[in-house]
């Protein structure tokens, strides 16, 4: 317990130190003290300065977005995990993410129709059906009809035959769009957050904290899971209600992230692995711990996107898969800890 609390405390303390450096550096650079006259500022309802707004408007909402993201990701990713029982599955791997994009595709070419269908939130409503509809025509296609058990082999090839779909569709729609459709689409391929507003980031924060508590309230079965199947059925865990509760809370929450951000990749994948190596695999503390850290990767990230080439941006995707394509052949190649 001890050396939870510690880790837990390492964790906050560097998704905090994460957000205090992004906010400070950028484009523009600020300090603690401006954070704290531009809030005073507004909050006495005085005039801002073009650079206190971007500060509150532009820079703090995207910071804290990025944290929201990341987690969110990371979390999807632990979730995935523990049901298949298997590491390298991420919500990636199974469509979700490019599905949502997918949907999402669809919306900007024919936006009208759906704008007319489901109103403001035609995008996220796109995104999530587009991300439900591929995970769960993946999961019916890699179940044995024998045992009403997911073939992981099967789980993962029909998951890369599925994400080429998606990523053809995409295609097709980003040839039939226009110029500004076209540029929209491409933001999903690459994943940005600079779409981040103080409206996004309320609606992500109710979707992924509600996320995370559902997660958790199930982290005790999931952890009965690992048992295997048969042996989880025995201790009284109903595996195929467990099965569907856990890919709706993905789905929801990682399609609900990318109709913002678009597709990005290896946090789900990479999170979970680091968190092993620190500490066994009691669920609850993965849920957490996934959440802190996947929230600083993605803060670091971005900070990345925007300092290095600033003014401009680099994507997101870029970064994410910079830093986890080699931490995770590193970590398949030292495979010294146990899942």
């Amino acid at each position: 317990m001890n050396k939870l609390i510690y880790i837990y405390s390492f964790l906050a303390l560097a998704m905090v130190f994460s957000i205090l450096l992004a906010i400070s550096f950028g484009a523009s650079e600020y300090s603690v003290s401006d954070l704290y006259f531009s809030f005073s500022k507004l909050f006495k309802g005085e005039e801002l300065t073009m650079e206190e707004k971007i500060l509150l408007f532009i820079r703090v909402p995207r910071v804290f977005f990025a944290v929201l993201v990341g987690g969110i990701l990371a979390m999807g990713g632990t979730l995935l995990q523990a049901l298949f029982r298997n590491p390298i599955v991420e919500p990636g791997m199974i469509g979700t993410t490019n599905g949502a994009a997918a949907g999402a595709a669809l919306f900007f070419v024919l936006g009208q129709f759906w704008l007319n269908t489901f109103g403001e939130f035609a995008l996220p409503i796109m995104a999530f059906l587009g991300g439900l509809g591929t995970t769960f025509l993946v999961l019916a296609l890699s179940t044995t009809e024998k045992f009403q058990k997911t073939n992981v082999l099967y789980l993962l090839l029909i998951g890369i035959a599925i994400n080429a779909v998606c990523l053809s569709l995409i295609g097709l729609m980003s040839y039939w769009a226009r110029d500004p459709q076209a540029r929209s689409i491409t933001f999903w391929s690459l994943g940005t957050l600079s779409g981040a507003t103080w409206q996004n980031l309320t609606w992500v924060a109710i979707v992924g904290i509600s996320g995370l508590f559902g997660s958790l309230m199930l982290s005790k079965k999931l952890d009965t899971l690992m048992l295997g199947e048969q042996e989880a059925h025995y201790l009284g865990v109903r595996v195929q209600k467990l099965r569907i509760q856990v890919i709706l809370i993905n789905v929801f929450t990682v399609s609900f992230v990318t109709a913002f951000t678009g597709v990005i990749g290896f946090v789900g994948l990479i999170v979970p692995h680091l968190l092993r190596i620190l500490y066994k695999s009691d669920h609850r503390y993965l849920l957490i711990g996934s959440f802190l850290l996947g929230g600083t990767l993605i803060c670091l990230s971005d900070l990345a996107c925007r300092y290095f080439i600033a003014p401009a941006e680099i994507p997101l995707s870029v970064i994410t898969s910079l830093i986890g394509v080699p931490i995770f052949i590193f970590l398949l190649r030292k495979n010294n800890y146990r899942f």
